[in-house]
């Protein structure tokens, strides 16, 4: 018998809670139809292919439907699988729950309708049970991604990856894919700081990990959409919103205690210890080193820079005004979706364009940005106000083409003004 059928009887014999190295928890939330074929098709794919004991838990989160019946039948049917009911909903949540009463010393996660290939499940896990990294998600945003899905999903995926990126400045790729896993002491120390309960969980979760100095491990994954999925775009993209900017104010007002997590946690430099013998390699787990070289300050790369914190901007401007517009009117969409991209924009180019870190003058950068912000108001609110006046019930496309005007003009602005209030020179 090889090593790995050895661990596949190990598995089948011993799939029970009290061993289990993976808890994969499934969220759901009236789930009555596609609960069942997922759970025995995931149990039989770890049964075949991981070579650990494993657990599954069903989070059923307030399901008023057959959800809780079918998730009680599949625990008495099947070795290792567990249920938690929970009085209330939210994925967040169910998830937060589910890990911190879960034994296992890995924990991940996946959405109940199986749109990741399980194929990736052991790559995501596998960086944590060597200890290698801390958290692991499935990206659907890497090249070798292969992603079946609409247009309009796709728009909004890669907009509000790009609004972390300026807003939040983070480095994963795909914060809302739902196939993620975490070691279970690292999730012991965030868990708590954590706040959202509902979808914005995942990208909380992932930036306090990211500004603790935490190893985040990316798997392309092959991901097909599924049609039937009842989300609520545009209330998950305001949720989304909401948190994006609680979070980025409890980074600037020090309101998280990431200095001791990235003390404890967070993955230094390899130190090099020369001597007479072999060289010794310490990768340790020390304080990350301090911010790379600054951004130089020379017009020309000011200027390519700022063009693409503009195009980004822009896009995400435009997803979150076509998200809202017909739930809060043309004006309304307008002034909430300029000012989420001019907040986000003001951080970007504070980073990225003028080479700015740290918290020094952040407050008079961002009123400087919020000073642009009344301008591209003024400059879009009125191009609007002429639109309708002309035409009662302009066509959207040319709504759509007035605003990019508008906003290409607010954006000459937006970068003197900038330029004006944040110019620097290094020492």
């Amino acid at each position: 018998m090889t090593a790995l059928n050895a661990h596949r009887a190990a598995v089948q014999a011993r799939p029970s809670a009290a061993g289990a190295v993976l808890d994969v928890v499934i969220p759901v939330y009236n789930e009555e139809t596609d609960l069942g074929p997922c759970v025995r098709r995931l149990h039989a794919h770890l049964t075949e292919h991981f070579p650990y004991p494993f657990r599954i838990t069903i989070a059923d989160n307030a399901s008023v439907d057959d959800t809780p019946a079918l998730a009680d039948g599949l625990a008495t049917e099947l070795p290792g699988v567990d249920v938690l009911h929970l009085e209330a909903k939210g994925r967040g949540r169910a998830l937060s729950a589910a890990w911190s009463a879960s034994s296992a010393p890995v924990l991940a996660y996946m959405d109940v309708d199986l749109s990741t290939d399980l194929a990736a499940l052991l790559p995501l896990v596998a960086p944590l049970i060597s200890g290698h990294s801390d958290l692991a998600i499935g990206t659907r945003l890497a090249r070798t991604s292969r992603v079946v899905r609409g247009a309009k999903r796709e728009v909004i995926s890669r907009a509000y990856n790009l609004l972390l990126r300026g807003a939040l400045a983070a480095r994963f790729s795909d914060a809302q894919c739902g196939f993620k896993a975490i070691r279970a002491d690292v999730a012991g120390e965030l868990l708590p700081l954590v706040r959202d309960t509902g979808w914005f969980f995942d990208t909380e979760l992932l930036v306090l990990a990211q500004r603790a100095g935490l190893r985040i491990h990316e798997v392309p994954v092959d991901w097909v959409d599924d049609p039937d999925s009842r989300v609520d775009i545009v209330a998950t993209a305001l949720a989304d919103l909401r948190g994006v900017g609680r979070l980025g104010r409890a980074l600037l007002t020090g309101a998280l205690p990431l200095t001791a997590l990235r003390a404890q946690w967070g993955r230094g430099p390899l130190t090099v210890s020369p001597g007479r013998g072999p060289l010794t390699v310490s990768p340790g787990r020390a304080p990350l080193a301090g911010p790379a070289t600054q951004v130089p300050v020379g017009l020309p790369r000011q200027l390519v820079r700022f063009a693409a914190v503009g195009v980004a901007s822009t896009l995400a401007y435009l997803v979150l005004f076509v998200a809202t517009r017909g739930a809060l009117g043309a004006q309304p969409a307008n002034l909430l979706a300029l000012l989420v991209t001019a907040v986000a924009n003001t951080a970007a180019n504070r980073r990225l364009t003028f080479g700015i870190t740290g918290r020094r003058h952040v407050g008079r950068h961002h009123v400087q940005g919020l000073l642009a912000f009344a301008l591209g108001l003024a400059l879009t609110s009125g191009s609007l106000a002429v639109l309708h006046a002309v035409h009662a019930v302009p066509a959207r496309p040319v709504e759509l083409a007035v605003l990019v005007a508008a906003n290409l003009a607010a954006t000459v602005l937006r970068f003197v003004l900038l330029r004006l209030g944040m110019h620097h020179r290094r020492g």
